[in-house]
């Protein structure tokens, strides 16, 4: 019989036919973008010679574009794209990542913008069509007459932005022709030729744009999004339910399963226990039903996912893992857990402790790159494969692979410089005035520098016995401020302030100069005087110098000094022109020429400079002593540490550090990181010397030609060939010129005494034409060719000294007269005979590199460094040696120094000339990648047997990929990042391990969703040819009696909606739904532009200030609010061209915009190109007008307020409005918030608008509002806002709704809303709102009702009558949030919203707290944002509400019963006698 029941089991289930399917998609809301573009956009990313390679090749192609498939023209499009690339496979890195960004759809949103800029500016009826300088024709035939008119003209061309494809070669911007069109069409390539012959020609700068005029209707399908599939909260634990032990028996779990009770079935079978368990087991597993589960049986689930996934075929395991992860409420299966599992991960988890790496925590490392597991972001980590790419082939170039190659990606160089430089105060000319260490003054201090570790209160200064701050004074002694810089300096003295105090006096620094008529040529004199008398006591000698401060100072004072503290001295012997005391006195101005500080004031605190401000009287002190407690944790950690020990040199230690430099010069310092790459493809010498063959080389190949041809050249302190340097200078200069001779000079003076640097002269003549008849080009190049480096170098210098210079110009000598010992004087002679053509034939590749490539101007000076350009110079611009010094010790200590010590130990057997190549051509193209956030980390937990999914590359020779995931499967960040994981396997063919990081002892199902990441690694097409619906999220095998919900995640900046759903995605239970699938698509409806403001004026945000954005500088088409919280603000756009402004009326009057940041313009304009689906956040700084507003502004319920809104804040359209806010999500509500409009609109006569929360409604409600809108004579407007990124998100879909209740009623609505009443979907009025509209708030933001109080069997579930919240709300009532009226106005000028946005964020990181956020929050504040209490009748609910006050209700709210649990349409039936009449006449419109 039981085999019988079995067999007829398995023969129902068979028949039972195919599972339920969910399936959603999103598209963009825009047309699609040809695959010919979005790739050219690809390669544009490369460098504009790639793209312009890119253009061409598809020219040739010669496409009939309308007649050709979509496969098609996508494989047309890649293999233009392997063609320019030029790579040997098909199947390259580069093309997988070609394919990747084609399945996502990167640049479609560039496209696009191009489009719609096209869409604007030209003619309609085109195909393509040129703009020159703002005129447009379609005509070929037109162009050349109109570049003529536009130069006679001087018309300005169109606006230029950064993203334009500029033909290279054309230098100048007097004439400029944009070309709109389609690069792939038959019209494109005639007008292609007929610009680049122009641009070539010099005659006009040729600029492409795309431009689509016919293309299908068809939108873009997106994908790198998530889709949750949540399921809704269910009862289904037990209470009071005992631990169990972990071993599976058949009494253990459910007693039923498909209509098995196996319990009794054991107890009447026991002879067939194991076929049982086996058959129980099979029913589970097969089964897609959520199993309900008892406590004890989740707190190993965890490990138990992780079993199961290890347990599976190796190749199978990553499947496994994503299947578990993604449909985790499913795949939950009691499964046995090894012992070495177990303890494996536990053994890695205390290895992962010291990471920082808690139990659960997830980490993704791609080659020790650490990538956002919460924010999963395909296009910012597209970017990032792209810069990895090419920052391996850049090494795989210069010979770098295995274990070399890992070492130079690891290497984390910085050539970014810190605003703040440090100075090296290490210098002779410092007259210290005290010695902490050796002083009696501080005997009593302790001596041990790790009394710096002692616990202290914040701010203290730590006195300990050690010269660890030094605060240095470089000044004209007889400057007037000298009298409060000197009584600053005491002091510190005198208080026992922690610091070593000195002077560098800057005073005359002649020969023959007598302090009888110099005051500070007499105080040098007269203080070292001071110092010799008073040896050993600084003290003694300090107060001498304290008492001269006369301002201004007089030798006459200094005498009297003299005269009275040394009474038998000879004044005149100690500051006369003969005096013996002055041994120090030039050694300040050498300090400042060294240093190029400039002004006679300046002071360094451990090397930092002071600025101006902190130089005043009022802000010195407070600015040291600031200093000192900024500079105290730096030695804390370096004591900690051991970097520096009791008996070390504190000050050597801070010099020595990395940002320390020895002058300071403004065009290094604040230089940008523009650097040159090296790794082009050199070619040979005939090409080099030949000038035309030259320029039409690509740059990249014209800097490698040149590092080549330079690499036997190279000027050093000794020869070259047998040391290694790791700075490599290339001077780019006109000798034949002063300025640079001088420059070069300049240079060779400081490489005569430097180890690390080395050479090279790259002539920039002002006349190339005069180059054969120039002396010191022809003299440079003669020495560089046939000289020792010694010789050469020593030769040149003399050369290039600008007396000897002169000489030889002016025909005093010649120049045999300056040759120098040891040079071979005949080759010498001999080049100097040969041919200019020969000998010179390079000067002009030189001349076209300075000019194509770094873009300087012919004659103009700079230096390349290691790849990075400094420069160009002005024409007075002078360098020193000591630049040169500084451009080595930047260039050292941020990247040479670390890649000098990796080059050695990858031991290459490489000559020092080509090991400091390799070390020129590595910093350059380290420096030139895009920098990380965070180094790269190294996480490499001992124990991998066991516990690891592991997943090696097909080519592990050729792999330069390594992906290491630290995960839970049971967790959501699984879900998410398993799939990418999954897709990067396969486009980077790149190593994975995946270690588990499993949680024990859960007490709750650790997953209760299901999720799908829609990402896709290359696009797939159908038999037709058409590409495949796709990509989308599919859910197959879900539970049939589940409640689901669906929710969309996309990427932060996208703002989607669902424009295509019949079901109801708030309630979905497949198993009532007939059709075998619920289809839902989605739109990208807004691309969304964050930004952040500052009023300069204040310094804080500029609350309440209005930015709009429109298509041009003059229309709008959308607005907003700035929040106080960071200033934030948010706009809704799409591809195109944006234009920020100020709103005009009193944002205009009172503010202007002063500067912008991450915009596409500069200067006056805010233009905003919005091109990217990577999300767009920019930063604009205003400033006041005048100060009228100022002390208002700071006023909490004045200021801008009261002005903005003083002409804003009328009824709309000067007509008697209600404003009601409403939101909704799923069927059940919007037909419940229906009937809620209806009901409002039977009991007033005042004009009426909803505002109704985008976010949630369903396409059906989209469609339907605007009938019920006409029929009942109300206005609505729907309202969205994208939930800011800075604020903490709320995982629950429920939860988010009601953090869009409370949380953004300040940005929600226009300034002309002056109130606005919340009404819940559920609630049937039976008032008119206009009485609530009209109430008095008495001076609070916003009225809530409290909760009724006389239905008293529900006392047990009134949590806010004890505990937290009777001890908080201290008398006051629980208000409920189910209908509240807020007042704006008030709401705004108190910063209600930033108020409440910040408490939220605060106590939102304890996940218990906020039960019912939407209520929670606002009592929580209402010691701070007062709530006025509505009269009871506003709000009658049967759960907390008598029955006897239902007759006075003017509103009934269905609120959840938690004892009756009656659903909400049998208690509106039951209640509501009104409300069946409302729902049938909803019904029949």
């Amino acid at each position: 019989m039981l085999i019988y029941m079995v067999l007829s089991f398995f023969i129902i289930r068979t028949c039972e036919g195919e599972s339920k399917s969910i399936i959603a998609s999103l598209r963009s809301n825009w047309n699609s973008t040809p695959f010919i573009l979005e790739t050219s956009e690809f390669m544009a990313t490369e460098s504009s010679e790639i793209f312009w390679k890119y253009v061409e090749t598809i020219v040739d192609f010669d496409l009939p574009h309308q007649a050709l498939s979509s496969r098609t023209l996508y494989e047309a499009s890649v293999k233009a794209a392997h063609l320019t690339f030029n790579d040997d496979d098909l199947n390259s890195q580069n093309i997988r990542l070609l394919k990747l960004s084609l399945s996502l759809h990167t640049y479609s949103p560039i496209v696009e913008m191009f489009h719609q800029l096209a869409s604007v500016n030209g003619p309609s009826g085109c195909d393509l069509f040129f703009d020159v300088h703002g005129q447009t024709t379609c005509e070929y035939t037109e162009v050349h007459g109109m570049i003529k008119s536009a130069k006679q003209q001087t018309r300005p061309p169109s606006t230029l932005f950064k993203q334009d494809h500029i033909y290279p070669g054309f230098k100048y911007d007097d004439s400029t022709v944009i070309l709109y069109g389609n690069i792939a069409s038959l019209e494109f390539k005639q007008a292609h030729d007929l610009l680049k012959r122009l641009a070539k020609l010099g005659e006009t700068r040729y600029i492409l744009r795309h431009f689509i005029r016919a293309r299908p209707d068809d939108k873009v399908h997106l994908s790198g999004y998530g889709v949750e599939l949540a399921m809704k909260s269910t009862e289904y634990k037990a209470a009071d339910d005992n631990d169990g032990a972990s071993a599976f028996n058949m009494e253990d779990g459910e007693m039923e399963i498909d209509g098995f009770n196996f319990s009794t079935l054991s107890r009447n079978h026991p002879d067939m226990s194991k076929g049982l368990a086996d058959l129980r087991k099979y029913l589970m597993e097969s089964t897609n039903e959520v199993q309900p589960m008892k406590i004890w049986q989740m707190q190993d689930l965890s490990f138990q996912a992780a079993a199961r996934v290890l347990n599976a075929e190796k190749s199978d395991q990553l499947k496994v893992l994503k299947d578990v992860s993604q449909n985790f409420p499913t795949r939950v299966r009691q499964q046995n857990v090894a012992d070495e599992l177990r303890n494996e991960i536990k053994q890695n988890q205390r290895s992962f402790e010291q990471q920082d790496i808690e139990p659960g925590q997830a980490l993704f490392l791609l080659n020790g790159m650490q990538i956002d597991v919460e924010e999963t972001d395909m296009f910012k980590l597209l970017d990032m494969l792209r810069s990895e790419g090419k920052l391996i082939d850049g090494l795989r170039k210069l010979n770098l692979n295995g274990n070399n190659l890992q070492k130079a990606m690891k290497l984390n160089v910085n050539p970014e410089l810190s605003d703040k430089q440090i100075l090296d105060i290490r210098d002779p000319s410092i007259i210290w005035v005290n010695d902490i260490e050796s002083d009696e003054k501080y005997r009593r201090w302790p001596g041990n520098l790790h009394e710096l570790l002692r616990p202290a209160f914040p701010g203290t200064l730590r006195r300990v016995r050690k010269n660890m701050f030094h605060l240095v004074f470089v000044v004209d002694p007889t400057h007037a401020d000298i009298k409060y810089l000197v009584d600053a300096a005491e002091i510190f003295w005198a208080n026992d302030v922690p610091v070593r105090i000195g002077f560098s006096f800057l005073v005359d620094d002649s020969e023959e100069v007598d302090g009888e008529n110099d005051a500070g040529v007499a105080l040098v004199r007269a203080y070292n005087y001071a110092k010799d008398e008073f040896v050993d006591d600084n003290e003694k000698s300090f107060n001498f110098l304290t008492g001269v401060k006369d301002s201004p100072l007089t030798v006459k004072h200094i005498k009297e000094r003299l005269k009275l503290k040394f009474k038998s001295a000879d004044v005149s012997d100690i500051i006369g022109s003969s005096s013996e005391f002055d041994s120090s006195r030039r050694l300040g101005k050498t300090f400042q020429s060294r240093t190029a500080l400039s002004g006679p004031i300046n002071v360094l605190m451990n090397g930092l400079l002071l600025t101006e401000d902190e130089l005043s009287e009022e802000a010195l002190e407070q600015a040291v002593l600031e200093k000192i407690i900024e500079e105290t944790p730096v030695l804390q950690r370096a004591a900690y540490m051991g970097d520096l020990g009791n008996d070390g040199d504190i000050l050597e230690f801070l010099m020595t550090r990395n940002g320390v430099v020895p002058r300071f010069n403004n065009r290094i310092l604040s230089a940008d990181s523009k650097f040159f790459t090296f790794l082009g493809t050199a070619q040979k010498e005939s090409i080099y010397m030949n000038a035309k063959r030259f320029k039409e080389l690509a740059n990249p190949e014209k800097t490698a030609t040149l590092a080549d041809q330079l690499s036997k050249l190279y000027l050093s302190k000794t020869d070259s060939s047998k040391y290694v340097r790791p700075i490599t200078m290339w001077l780019v200069a006109d000798v034949e010129t002063e300025s640079g001779r001088s420059f070069v000079y300049s240079a060779l003076k400081h490489v005569k005494s430097s180890s690390q640097s080395r050479v090279a002269i790259v002539h920039n003549p002002v006349a190339l034409e005069d180059v054969m008849n120039s002396k010191f080009i022809k003299a440079v190049e003669a020495a560089v060719t046939t000289q020792q480096n010694n010789h050469a170098r020593n030769f040149i210098s003399k050369l290039l000294k600008p007396e000897n210079a002169m000489k030889i110009i002016s025909g005093e000598q010649s120049i045999s007269d300056l040759y120098v010992g040891g040079m071979d004087k005949d080759r010498f002679e001999n080049a100097m005979n040969l041919d200019p053509k020969v000998s010179l034939g390079h000067v002009s590749a030189h001349a076209e590199w300075a000019g194509s490539v770094l873009g300087l101007a012919a004659g103009q000076n700079a230096v390349l460094v290691n790849g990075k350009l400094i420069g160009p110079l002005e024409q007075s611009e002078v360098f020193v040696a000591d630049d040169f010094l500084l451009i080595e010790v930047l260039m050292h200590s941020g990247s040479a120094e670390k890649i000098q010590e990796a080059v050695k130990s990858m031991q290459l057997q490489l000559s020092p000339p080509q090991e400091s190549d390799l070390i020129m051509k590595l910093t350059s193209h380290l420096s030139i990648q895009p920098k990380s956030e965070s180094s790269r980390r190294d996480i490499s937990p001992p124990f991998h047997s066991h516990s690891v999914v592991e997943l090696n590359s097909n080519n592990p020779d050729q792999s330069s990929y390594d992906i290491l995931a630290v995960l839970d499967p049971a967790s959501a960040i699984a879900q998410q990042i398993i799939p990418v994981i999954e897709v990067l396997h396969k486009v980077l063919d790149a190593n994975v391990k995946i270690y588990m990081n499993c949680r024990d002892k859960l007490s709750d199902m650790p997953v209760k969703r299901f999720y799908r990441f829609v990402l896709e690694p290359e696009l797939t097409f159908k038999v037709d040819n058409t590409v495949s619906d796709g990509p989308l999220a599919k859910f197959s095998d879900m539970p049939s009696k589940s409640l689901l919900t669906l929710t969309m995640h996309p990427p932060e900046g996208w703002m989607v909606e669902a424009v295509r759903a019949v079901h109801d995605l708030d309630n979905i239970k497949l198993g009532e739904i007939k059709t075998k699938v619920v289809a839902v698509e989605y739109e990208l409806e807004h691309l969304v532009l964050e930004g952040h403001a500052r009023d300069l004026t204040t310094g804080q945000p500029p609350r309440g200030l209005q930015f709009t954005l429109g298509a041009t500088n003059n229309t709008v088409a959308v607005d907003t609010i700035v929040m106080a919280n960071l200033g934030y603000f948010q706009l809704k756009a799409s591809p195109g061209v944006w234009h920020l402004n100020l709103r005009a009326g009193k944002s205009q009057d009172i503010y202007e915009i002063v500067s912008h940041e991450n915009t596409d313009s500069s200067g006056g304009d805010v233009v905003v190109l919005m091109d990217s689906f990577k999300s767009k956040v920019i930063n604009v700084k205003v400033k006041q007008l005048s100060n009228e507003e100022e002390g208002e502004v700071q006023k909490e319920e004045g200021g801008i307020w009261n002005s903005i809104t003083s002409l804003l804040f009328l009824k709309s359209n000067g007509t008697d409005v209600i404003n009601i806010f409403s939101l909704a999500s799923g069927h059940l509500y919007e037909r419940l918030m229906r009937i809620m409009m209806l009901s409002v609109m039977r009991h007033t006569r005042s004009n009426v608008k909803f505002w109704v929360l985008k976010n949630y409604i369903s396409p059906q409600f989209k469609d339907f509002i605007p009938h019920m809108a006409k029929e009942y004579g109300f206005e609505y407007e729907l309202v969205q806002y994208k939930w800011p990124r800075w604020l903490r998100q709320q995982t629950e879909k429920q939860r988010t709704m009601w953090g869009y209740k409370i949380l953004f009623l300040d940005v929600l609505f226009p300034l002309n809303v002056e109130k606005i009443i919340f009404v819940d979907a559920d609630q049937i009025v039976r008032a008119d709102l206009k009485e609530l509209r009209d109430l008095d708030l008495e001076g609070n933001p916003y009225g809530y009702t409290p909760f009724c109080s006389d239905r008293t069997e529900m006392d047990g579930f009134r949590f806010w009558k004890g505990g937290y919240w009777a001890q908080h709300l201290a008398g006051r009532k629980y208000h409920i949030s189910a209908i509240y009226v807020v007042d704006l106005k008030k709401f705004r000028q108190i910063a209600a919203g930033d108020r409440l946005r910040g408490q939220y964020q605060g106590l939102s990181q304890d996940p218990n707290s906020l039960a019912n956020l939407d209520q929670d929050l606002p009592n929580n504040m209402i010691h701070q944002v007062g709530i006025k209490s509505l009269p009871q009748e506003w709000l009658w609910c049967a759960t907390w509400c008598s029955d006897d006050s239902l007759s006075s209700a003017k509103t009934i709210d269905l609120c959840n019963n938690p004892l009756t649990k009656e659903p909400k349409l049998e208690a509106a039936v039951r209640l509501v006698e009104e409300w069946p009449k409302y729902d049938n006449e909803i019904k029949e419109l």
